[in-house]
């Protein structure tokens, strides 16, 4: 069989080799370091191909799908939300790793292959008459379309929720937020929602005016591009060794949801009580550690490394720098970098130093950061400070 490269088939080749190449590249990647989020992303990324190479082949002229393998299992689209929200998980949480009770959410799929598997396997005679006399006559296709929708939209949901939940939780765990970015993960559901809000789309066009195969491809070149996107974008993101979030109350399954707040979590999902006595006693600890020891001037210091100094659990100490500051973590060790920024601003041999060089000399590391944390507390930029103070 010969393909037929043209403007139709091409852009979805170039989609679909991409997409392995950088999956295989991903699952090495994953098991030499370990990292579960490389293999699904690497999954991922396979499921998304196998979503356009129907069209691939059929506007190159190869029709082994509808002839040899009519009826036989070609799409994945019943795994793809399941595997963007694993995927979630993974990147939030390091430590991360398969259950067995976690195939439940591979269920549908599993249905769906075991039906097509059994009727192919008798038959090109019998595919054809089991399609006209039962698969069509009850809707069948209809049945996987709306089945497909609704773990969609669960799916998204519990991955957006999951989002929210961790960008709640990030400023009181991490100093620097900015080590570990919501940019990636923002931009990789709102890529995924707009693939179905646009697939969706073409669906209802093409019921309402009928489109042929050769106009009805534009949701098949959107995923191409997003497969570029994901490929590129995503093997760049890092995953923290020490990003270790699973917030108690999220869903961990499709049979049973608990409600969960999007208010910011310690680690062990628990709110700590502590007494007015011990709340003061936990206070001046806090304080005398970070006027000793400055560990603020430490650009990755966590909540963690700091629990491990006063030797306890990071959960006692959340809800101690919560109650007895009045702030999250983050905002708690910025306050203090702050106030050795504008020390040094008046520091006579701090002067070489330019405006950036004394952030990142106070723990900031980025300007971003800095320019934000500082005007946060002073309400000024710090270019600004010095001008009326």
């Amino acid at each position: 069989m010969e393909f037929n490269f043209n403007l139709y088939s091409t852009p979805l080749l170039f989609g679909f080799v991409h997409a392995w190449i950088y999956a295989v590249l991903l699952w090495v990647r994953g098991w030499r370091s370990e990292r579960l989020s490389d293999w699904l992303l690497g999954c991922l990324l396979v499921v998304m191909a196998f979503e356009i190479w129907e069209y691939m082949l059929g506007f190159a002229g190869i029709d082994l799908l509808w002839n040899q393998l009519e009826f036989f299992p070609r799409t994945f689209s019943l795994l793809l939300p399941q595997l963007a929200w694993f995927y979630l998980r993974s990147q939030f949480n390091a430590d991360f790793r398969f259950r067995r009770s976690d195939l439940v959410h591979a269920l549908p799929f599993l249905l769906y292959f075991v039906y097509h598997v059994i009727v192919f396997s008798m038959g090109h005679d019998f595919v054809e008459n089991w399609k006209q006399n039962v698969h069509n006559k009850f809707g069948f296709d209809n049945i996987r379309a709306l089945l497909t929708l609704g773990i969609q939209i669960l799916y998204f949901y519990w991955s957006y929720r999951l989002y929210r939940q961790y960008r709640s939780w990030s400023p009181t765990e991490f100093s620097d937020v900015e080590a570990v970015s919501f940019k990636w993960f923002h931009n990789f559901l709102v890529a995924f929602i707009a693939s179905s809000l646009i697939g969706w789309s073409m669906t209802l066009l093409d019921l309402w005016l009928k489109l042929d195969f050769w106009h009805d491809w534009w949701d098949e070149l959107f995923n191409a591009g997003l497969i570029y996107y994901l490929c590129i974008a995503g093997y760049a993101q890092t995953q923290p060794r020490r990003l270790h979030f699973e917030p108690t109350g999220t869903v961990l399954g499709p049979i049973a949801e608990e409600k969960a707040s999007d208010s910011a979590l310690a680690p062990s999902g628990k709110t700590e009580k502590l007494a007015d006595e011990e709340l003061q006693s936990w206070k001046a600890q806090i304080e005398r550690l970070m006027a000793n020891e400055r560990l603020y001037l430490e650009p990755e210091l966590t909540l963690s490394d700091l629990a491990r100094r006063l030797q306890t659990n990071a959960s006692l100490l959340s809800a101690a720098v919560n109650r007895a500051f009045g702030k999250n973590f983050n905002d708690f060790v910025n306050e203090y970098r702050v106030e050795e920024v504008k020390r040094l601003l008046e520091d006579p041999k701090a002067k070489h130093l330019s405006l950036l060089g004394i952030g990142l000399e106070c723990g900031f590391n980025s300007k971003s950061t800095f320019n934000r944390a500082f005007r946060k507390v002073t309400g000024v930029a710090p270019s600004e400070w010095g001008k009326d103070n």
